[in-house]
């Protein structure tokens, strides 16, 4: 005979799928990086979270780069179509790399060994098909870096304030400990002085 802790297992079973579905991890659009170092890596940021409805969606991914200044066309970079990866013929060329997730959530590449003349508008343009029984529908969205390339690395604002904070502490403590030195020899000497005077 069932008991009531039995029926409660088995319900905890059957709606664990649901919670599961509920707990997937959330997707969350970050920005890209913008300014890059000559000879490193730069990753080109792009993540274009799935609707609902988008879930099983066939997916198809284009990168397009445009020179700095406006000079010279847009052109296709890096594509992904119908699940092959393809690489147009480019100065990117033997330079890019997919480190997109398996869900195409993420649509990141990196490019490697970056040069000055890298600098330009990095375009990633993500669409989206669902298909249904009459009728098919498109979803497009796209994301525009404009990205820099230094010949060296630029030292943080963030970092150069944060030193010389520290280096005004510094010199307010070091101030501090001298009054305290001052205050306390003028303490000790009056305390002298009355001990003499007493005797």
């Amino acid at each position: 005979m069932a008991t009531w802790k039995d029926s409660s297992y088995w319900s905890l079973w059957l709606l664990l799928p649901l919670f599961v579905g509920f707990c997937s991890p959330v997707c969350v659009e970050v920005p890209s990086g913008t300014e890059a170092v000559q000879g490193h890596n730069m990753t080109l940021l792009c993540i274009s979270c799935m609707q609902r409805e988008e879930v099983f969606a066939i997916t198809n991914v284009e990168w397009y780069y445009e020179p700095k200044n406006g000079i010279g066309n847009r052109s296709l970079i890096y594509e992904l179509f119908e699940g092959k990866h393809i690489k147009p013929k480019s100065q990117f060329n033997g330079r890019l790399q997919w480190i997109g997730s398996k869900d195409l959530q993420d649509v990141s590449i990196i490019l490697h060994n970056v040069t000055v003349t890298d600098s330009g508008k990095f375009v990633c343009q993500v669409n989206r098909t669902l298909r249904y029984e009459a009728h098919q529908h498109s979803t497009q969205s796209s994301l525009e870096i404009s990205l820099t390339v230094n010949a060296v690395a630029r030292e943080d604002f963030t970092s150069v304030l944060s030193e010389i904070m520290m280096y005004i502490l510094l010199a307010f403590l070091t101030l501090w400990l001298l009054v305290e030195i001052v205050y306390c020899y003028r303490k000790i000497s009056k305390a002298e002085e009355v001990t003499q005077e007493s005797v």
